[in-house]
């Protein structure tokens, strides 16, 4: 009997639907948490992220956490924003990074640091998240930012952030074709709230030769909903969602499970994968998998 393939790109090339899940690091040393429901998911899912201080408050780093994931069985696949490491600080982590398991990697810009829990942090931006790309495929190829030769390339797969929901849509198109000029192999798209838009997003970037990872939010009330809809760009909630959030009251969290699966099975038709951020519901995974028919 053939072995399943444990790694996320060799899934999507088969063109298997794949689906990755994603944790925040914790706020201090105490991993219990995150292993504890990753062991859970190891089989089930075919690669997990994990966040690279997200929204700009500061947590454990990626690099640790992704690697005690690769030891528990999963395909971490690694965020790395432009906010807070110059160019050789991400060259040295990178190179770090592959000598620990990790092959996949997420190139993101990063929240400013105004947004989060140390405002008065100097943000970096030394290079934005297509430079990041190419950077990564000069490693691959065995050389640094700088042209200079290295003792072992790294064998990264590249990966980058869309925003499908984005108006106007027109620059959010040139720039996901941009980024697969600079070696995306394959998108985890934010989160998705109108499967018929998404659709269209599809068709128009179908001719691609890309993997595309639908988002899935899992929202746990009304008012996360409306803090998204109010402070995180190219996200818009539907009020006929938030409306029924409000109306689920203390099964708000249900409501959102819900939603979620129902999300997860509109999409399914139009996309390679989904990428479920669960936030502070990683506890119901198992059972947002099991009712969306995933593993």
């Amino acid at each position: 009997m053939e072995q399943e393939p444990k790694r996320l790109l060799e899934v999507l090339d088969r063109g298997q639907f794949a689906v990755t899940i994603e944790y925040n690091p914790p706020k201090g040393t105490n991993l219990t948490a995150v292993l504890d429901n990753a062991k859970t998911m190891v089989g089930r899912v075919h690669g997990v992220n994990v966040t690279d201080n997200t929204a700009a408050v500061v947590r454990a780093g990626s690099l640790p956490v992704c690697r005690l994931l690769y030891e528990l069985g999963h395909d971490p696949v690694m965020q790395m924003t432009c906010r807070d490491r110059n160019r050789i600080a991400m060259q040295s982590d990178l190179m770090g990074a592959h000598m620990l398991g990790i092959r996949n990697i997420l190139c993101l810009t990063g929240d400013y640091p105004t947004v989060g829990d140390h405002k008065d942090a100097k943000p970096v931006y030394d290079l934005d998240s297509v430079q990041v790309m190419q950077l990564v495929q000069g490693l691959n190829h065995g050389r640094d930012m700088a042209g200079h030769a290295l003792d072992g390339a790294t064998a990264f797969h590249i990966g980058a952030a869309v925003t499908p929901e984005a108006d106007p849509v027109g620059p959010m198109l040139a720039k996901f074709e941009v980024k697969v000029k600079a070696g995306a192999r394959f998108f985890q798209t934010q989160a998705i709230y109108n499967p018929d838009q998404f659709a269209e997003f599809m068709k128009a970037v179908r001719p691609f030769k890309v993997k595309v990872l639908a988002g899935i939010l899992v929202m746990r009330n009304a008012k996360m909903a409306e803090f998204m809809n109010a402070n995180i760009p190219g996200v818009s909630v539907p009020q006929a969602m938030i409306d029924e959030l409000r109306a689920a009251g203390a099964r708000s969290e249900d409501a959102g499970v819900e939603i979620a699966v129902r999300t997860i099975k509109a999409v399914q038709p139009h996309c390679d994968g989904v990428h479920i951020m669960a936030i502070k519901a990683t506890h119901r995974l198992g059972e947002i998998l099991t009712k969306a028919q995933l593993g």
